[in-house]
């Protein structure tokens, strides 16, 4: 079973989400070769990025891991189409960890990340280069799976932007 994991932007603008979700599918069928029904997809299920790979992984046959960063991550959305979709998607994942953190906090998106990290073979990061926006950010997380020698597969199509 391919346990492939995700972390990237969520903020992104409408024909960036198409193409990312295109990339996303590609990668998820180049991975899993034969068949995606043994892909695992592990992510935060966070707004943006995180939920586009959860909805293609689901899509092509795979299974969630999902990770909650803390207690009350609920209360980190900012919208409620979001916050319906984090809820459903949760109630979709074969495996849920949980993370001990009382509270939403950078300390916790970044610890969140790294057990993302921990759980994968192969890391999808839907990441423009830059600096991480907060301690926790997509930038992050990719340096810190590169540095443990993982997998990590960039995805940005071109003309892709923030929203």
């Amino acid at each position: 079973m391919k346990r492939i994991g995700c972390t990237g932007h969520q903020t992104l603008s409408p024909a960036t989400r198409r193409s990312v979700t295109a990339a996303i599918a590609g990668e998820l069928a180049d991975l899993a070769g034969a068949g995606t029904d043994g892909v695992v997809g592990v992510t935060c299920l966070a707004e943006g990025a995180d939920q586009l790979f959860a909805h293609t992984v689901l899509a092509s046959g795979g299974t969630l891991h999902a990770v909650r960063p803390c207690a009350g991550y609920e209360d980190s959305f900012q919208s409620s189409a979001p916050l319906a979709a984090y809820a459903s998607l949760l109630r979709l994942a074969g495996e849920v960890s949980s993370l001990d953190f009382p509270a939403p906090s950078e300390e916790a998106y970044l610890a969140a990340g790294h057990a993302v990290v921990h759980h994968s073979d192969v890391l999808l990061a839907v990441w423009d280069g830059r600096p991480a926006g907060g301690k926790g950010g997509t930038a992050d997380i990719v340096h810190y799976a590169r540095a443990r020698g993982l997998d990590v597969r960039v995805i940005w199509p071109a003309g892709a932007s923030r929203s």
